[in-house]
């Protein structure tokens, strides 16, 4: 049930999770936002590069996303575009996540927002944290992929 991915817009993403985490497994999470929320996050004004989700009493929750005031809002609009946000799961879920994330290194990492069918999703992902030699080791494969790629090019240029 776990590996869904997005079918809508991408309009938010974490870059910076893929660099400091291993993603092991990701789910899928419905929010809840007020109305002028939802459409800031339309017009793409959400960050979640330093945002991270915790469990507390069978519920999941998101901090530190930010999500700015709407412009045309009105009185529904938060005065603390950071607040803490529920996140909507199965409870099947949440208890999975939650024995997962205990285990020694691993953490609940939110990916990206987009739009299905009308409501905002957040993707999260299950994260074991990358050591720095981890991360040198993944930007030496990346720059080495680069280099194939490109002696490719250049041989099917050569070759027309």
């Amino acid at each position: 049930m776990g590996g869904k991915k997005s079918d809508g817009k991408v309009l938010a993403q974490n870059k910076k999770a893929s660099h400091d985490y291993f993603i092991e497994d990701t789910y899928e999470a419905g929010m809840v936002l007020t109305g002028t929320e939802i459409k800031s996050i339309r017009n793409g004004k959400a960050n979640i590069g330093d945002a991270f989700a915790t469990i507390r009493n069978g519920e999941i929750h998101i901090h530190n996303m930010h999500i700015s005031p709407f412009e045309q809002g009105n009185r529904s609009n938060p005065s603390d575009p950071t607040r803490t946000r529920k996140l909507l799961m199965h409870k099947e879920q949440i208890h999975k996540l939650l024995g997962q994330s205990k285990q020694e290194g691993f953490s609940i990492v939110p990916l990206k927002i987009y739009i299905r069918n009308g409501y905002a999703k957040l993707l999260l992902g299950l994260g074991r944290g990358k050591k720095q030699y981890d991360k040198r080791e993944t930007a030496a494969k990346r720059d080495a992929q680069r280099d194939i790629q490109r002696a490719l090019r250049e041989k099917q240029k050569i070759a027309r």
